[in-house]
């Protein structure tokens, strides 16, 4: 009887240890994902929402253009792919009745918080939420597109603003008043120009000096921003300083990686399936 008693506490114990272990091991990714993935692990470390809003942003005037109303949206689902690599969502399993990514569900890998608000926030949703949404329906909830009054309760609210501080907080915005005529507007000017340029030279050397034709032997994070950049219409702000020759090489071969089906390459590799279904969704729209 006393040996299994001492089995059962150690077996409680060696449990605890494994749930420590396991909240750890989720703390741990978050802290090394750039340095797995970016390259230079002494750059500042920016989720994809504030490298897609970063891009969308005009330097000195602080705002992104008045008729982009994309970005909104592809910064949900950046939410959405930044919690797939960080390993707290994904979708349920492929079957016959559901091999489309568009109809598979998004599922709860683990509630670990991120300390990301923004993630968190969504983190919460997703868990309270059933039966399951797929990827197209979250990025409508979260953006507020729905008709049923009882999941307005989704929506993120002042997701742009609260992107912006996060980047004035890392020293790459400030923040100004702008009088517009008939009424005044925060903005976000870029201070740290050193740090969009360089996310500008990443995402142009991948298509160009770095251009593998394979999206699965890309950095996934890399694949993941120029999917997020074409779904909040702001891929052609990272080619426009380009040379004519390289602008028109740019953009032909992200439009050929961005034109491939989305349901043929996430069964290729299963870490990118999100970023497809992301993908999906806008392809669709």
């Amino acid at each position: 009887m006393t040996t299994l008693i001492h089995r059962g506490r150690r077996a409680d114990v060696g449990k605890n240890a494994d749930k420590r272990l396991e909240g750890e091991d989720d703390d741990s990714k978050d802290r090394n994902l750039d340095e797995k993935e970016s390259g230079d692990s002494k750059d500042i470390r920016l989720t994809l929402m504030e490298e897609v809003l970063l891009l969308g942003l005009k330097d000195k005037e602080g705002y992104t253009s008045f008729w982009n109303d994309c970005i909104s949206s592809g910064l949900r689902g950046g939410i959405l792919i930044e919690l797939a690599l960080r390993g707290r969502i994904q979708l349920e399993p492929l079957t016959m009745r559901k091999k489309r990514l568009l109809d598979r569900k998004v599922l709860l890998k683990s509630d670990a918080p991120t300390g990301d608000v923004l993630l968190d926030e969504t983190l919460k949703h997703i868990k309270a939420t059933e039966p399951a949404e797929t990827v197209q329906s979250w990025i409508e909830l979260l953006t507020g597109e729905t008709w049923n009054p009882f999941k307005l309760q989704y929506q993120l609210r002042n997701v742009r603003e609260r992107i912006a501080k996060n980047l004035v907080e890392k020293g790459i915005l400030t923040t100004e008043k702008q009088n517009f005529l008939l009424f005044d507007m925060t903005t976000h000017p870029v201070t740290n120009t050193t740090e969009k340029q360089r996310l500008l030279k990443k995402l142009q050397e991948s298509v160009l000096d770095r251009w593998v034709n394979d999206p699965h032997r890309m950095d996934r994070r890399t694949l993941a921003l120029l999917v997020l950049a074409h779904s909040s219409d702001v891929l052609e702000n990272v080619f426009t300083p380009l040379a004519d020759d390289k602008y028109d090489t740019a953009m032909n071969r992200s439009k050929d990686l961005l034109d491939l089906d989305p349901d043929v390459e996430a069964t290729k590799a299963s870490a990118t399936e999100m970023i497809w279904a992301v993908l999906a969704v806008f392809n669709k729209a």
